[in-house]
């Protein structure tokens, strides 16, 4: 159908979460098995690796996700340049032998990659299964046919990332996300085959409609039966549906169920509640394939008129853009680093993110639908023009109306995806082929999925801008790349557009939130960026006197091999603009203390367009005592007053005239500074920073002391350099090592300082203002996992952390 101009998309989904399968009833298997352990692996171009006698006892063995370029080194002459954080690529090959039951001969056996980067090719036994040129596509591939039943089996992939320069930032390379087998009977589920939505919708009853496609993959007629039980948030059977199915030889089929579920607990990012759908394929009494999953049950609206409606609620969409690195990490998805992102997005404020500029990992997703996080889902930087040399543009013509559809399919009933965006500032954007494109690529989508708005990032450097207005009339939602100030004059001429600001600099928080709270027509903003990230070096950077302060694209940024624009950087440590930005849009802090970092004597600090100015949570500030200092205070309350060893500095008004900040110039002396919070004259809050004596300690600070004993889980342990009594040394950059003992491993090791070119993988690392983090990795085993910490001139440290099964 097609979507009205206004968009009133009173649509609701009930939306997949994640697949978690279940065994079949006849015979005993499981239906999706994991396929990550047992690899092998070799950087180089092996022509003859996918034949089973070829050698590979030399090789690497290792399990996944795995991303070989973070193993590296940052290297200026690696040809990934600036875009890729000068982190290497090249070709690898992967290797896996496996035994197929010999009760798996009547079933369909397939693999399915979540994502390989890049131009993969995989083959069993020896036989090419077929190459898939896009890095953040999931694919499967059919392994029945060649399979060696009660034998061993040989898997090859190859992976070459070899072509560089492919994109605008760090990609990692090789198998970087998970690899399932998916085992069924020839009657079953189709893969990515289940779509629900909840076309009507009200506090009392939701009704949802279950689309199931069946396939036959015998040469006999099939009579079945699909029943469908809908669980409850606690796991409470609360309806179910079946239906009777005639499958002719070699069909496939789409089965419609209509469900009502009385008094719906609805899905919003504060109370993500989540149904499960148990779908079941029954034939002569015997369920022969069956899988469940989980959904929730939410509605969207959008108009001009009255902006983003959830649940029939104006909603604000406070969103940052998310490149997929884990940071330290590189590119690997494991599970736990995935959910962290959502947590820090979640405890900075943030209620939406956009997955710049491609489809993000299942496990990403999953965790915005558990923990509720609003996600504008994106294909594709670019179309048919290349902005980098070997970039997808290549393969726009063959492979882009797959890739969009392949996308929509896996992640339609995800409740936390409210917009699919297309692209991202296209070059071709000026031409009416663009207008073309936008169509073509907007009614692949509605072919699928109708009930949310499709959308793309749109920009100009120049003057021309109303050049675009036949292609924004193509979108359901008009995204605006640092263009909003043009919005009012936009809604003057084409009253009906609704706009979402898809990225703003990081300094021009106050006046964006201004427009979007102020405005109906435009329902949100993506700032660029929530999370600091690998490549596009220098992005975000700011320069002391002396050095050159050229923007990112101008010139080589090296030793920068990342972007500082996040509002939490490469740990996880939000910076002040992070809890200025929460308090714009209403998160639960109102009183902030953090002092701007002065000039050194010998001349000014240089700003580029996505830098703020470098501003820190600390009153440690040796070599400035009696200089002046500036002190910001960010405030929801009216007025605040600073206080310095308890003594009044000034008090200042703090209001929405104030941008809801205020500045305080005053000589520095060691000791306390507090802030206090006013309200008709009375203190509300205080907040304090103090001195720091001289580094004398390492604290550690793990965010769980129990993992699963499944070779991916993960302990997030923050290193802090503190004085005799605690208090963060945040100029301590003293070197780190690290020695592991027990069943883990260490998978990452590294500092905020996108300059500091030392690998993140290894045994030692520096701390950086302060501050430093590790990434603890499970083994199969259970025990104890100790780690301690030597620095010289510091107390030695020590953590353990529990692996269980």
């Amino acid at each position: 159908m097609n979507i009205p101009e206004r968009l009133i998309l009173g649509l609701l989904i009930v939306l997949l979460a994640g697949c978690t399968e279940k065994q079949e009833a006849e015979p005993r298997m499981e239906r999706k098995q994991l396929f990550d352990s047992g690899w092998k692996f070799q950087l180089g171009d092996f022509p003859e690796a996918p034949t089973a006698d070829f050698n590979d006892s030399s090789w690497r063995s290792l399990d996944l996700p795995h991303d070989w370029s973070i193993e590296g080194s940052v290297d200026k002459k690696n040809p990934t340049g600036n875009d890729g954080g000068y982190f290497p690529a090249g070709e690898g090959w992967y290797r896996k032998t496996f035994t197929v039951p010999s009760e798996w001969k009547d079933k369909e056996v397939s693999v399915y990659f979540e994502g390989v980067y890049t131009n993969s090719e995989v083959f069993i036994n020896g036989t090419s299964l077929g190459m898939r040129p896009y890095g953040y596509s999931s694919f499967a591939c059919k392994l029945t046919p060649y399979l060696e039943f009660g034998k061993e089996n040989l898997m090859a992939v190859h992976v070459d990332n070899s072509m560089q320069n492919n994109s605008r930032w760090y990609t990692g390379s090789g198998i970087y996300r998970h690899v399932w087998l998916l085992v069924t009977d020839q009657v079953h589920i189709k893969h990515w085959g289940i779509g629900i939505s909840t076309p009507e919708i009200s506090p009392k009853e939701a009704f949802v409609e279950i689309k199931t496609t069946l396939v036959n993959s015998t040469n006999t007629k099939q009579n079945l039966k699909l029943l469908t039980n809908i669980l409850d948030p606690k796991g409470a059977k609360l309806k179910s549906d079946s239906k009777p199915v005639s499958l002719a030889p070699g069909a496939e089929t789409e089965v419609i169920q209509n469900i009502r579920v009385q008094g719906p607990a609805m899905w919003t990012p504060d109370s993500p509640d989540l149904y499960k759908a148990n779908v079941q394929v029954i034939r002569d009494k015997v369920v022969i394939d069956q899988t469940e999953q989980t959904f929730g049950i939410r509605s969207i609206e959008f108009s001009s008129e009255k902006g983003f409606l959830l649940n029939g609620k104006p909603f604000l969409l406070n969103g940052g853009c998310v490149h997929h690195d884990n940071g330290i990490l590189g590119a690997a998805a494991y599970d736990r680093a995935e959910e962290r992102r959502v947590e820090l997005l979640k405890s900075a404020g943030f209620n939406a993110m956009r997955t710049s500029h491609n489809p993000p990992s299942e496990a990403f997703l999953n965790a915005c639908d558990r923990l509720g996080l609003l996600v504008m889902d994106e294909a594709f930087d670019g179309w048919k023009e290349n902005k980098k040399p070997y970039d997808y543009a290549n393969h726009f013509e063959e492979w882009a109306e797959r890739d969009l559809q392949d996308m929509v399919l896996r992640d339609r009933n995800h409740p936390s995806i409210i917009m699919w965006s297309i692209g991202n500032e296209v070059l071709e954007r000026k031409s009416p082929e663009a207008v073309e494109i936008t169509k073509m690529l907007r009614d692949a989508i509605r072919q699928i999925d109708t009930t949310r708005p499709v959308t793309s990032a749109m920009t100009t450097w120049d003057e021309e801008w109303e050049i675009f207005d036949p292609m924004m009339a193509a979108h359901d939602v008009c995204g605006y790349n640092y263009q909003l100030s043009r919005a009012p004059s936009d809604h003057e001429r084409v009253p009906s557009r609704i706009i979402v600001n898809t990225e703003s600099y990081p300094a021009n928080a106050f006046n964006i939130w201004k427009l979007v709270s102020e405005k109906s027509y435009i329902i949100g903003d993506f700032v660029w960026t929530a999370i600091d990230y690998l490549g596009e070096a220098g992005i975000g950077a700011y320069y002391y006197p002396g050095e050159d302060a050229d923007e990112h694209w101008q010139s080589d940024r090296f030793p920068w091999h990342g972007a500082y624009c996040g509002d939490i950087d490469l740990t996880g440590w939000r910076k002040p603009i992070s809890h200025y930005r929460s308090m714009l849009y209403d998160g639960p802090e109102k009183l902030y203390l953090a002092v701007r970092e002065p000039n050194p004597g010998n001349g000014t600090i240089a700003l580029t367009a996505w830098s703020v100015w470098p501003t820190h949570e600390s009153w440690t500030w040796p070599g400035y005592e009696g200089k002046d200092i500036q002190v910001e205070v960010c405030s929801k309350y009216p007025r605040v007053r600073l206080y310095l060893n308890d003594s009044l500095i000034g008090e200042k008004a703090t209001g929405k005239d104030e941008q809801f900040k205020a500045l305080f110039t005053l000589p520095y002396t060691p000791g306390e500074l507090k802030a206090a919070g006013m309200e008709n004259g009375e203190v509300q809050e205080t907040t304090i920073l103090q001195t720091a004596g001289v580094a004398a300690a390492i604290k550690l600070t793990a965010d769980r002391r129990e993992i699963r004993a499944n070779g991916q889980d993960l302990s997030f342990i923050t290193l802090e350099i503190t004085d005799q009594d605690g208090k963060l040394v945040p100029y301590a950059d003293n070197v780190l090592e690290f020695e592991i003992a027990g069943p883990g491993v260490i998978a990452g090791l590294g500092n905020a300082n996108l300059k500091d070119s030392e690998s993140y993988v290894g045994t030692t690392c520096r701390a950086w203002q302060g501050r430093a983090l590790m990434v603890i990795k499970s083994t199969k085993s259970t025990g104890q996992v100790v780690v301690n910490i030597k620095s010289e001139g510091l107390k030695d440290a020590r953590i353990s952390i529990r692996s269980n099964y």
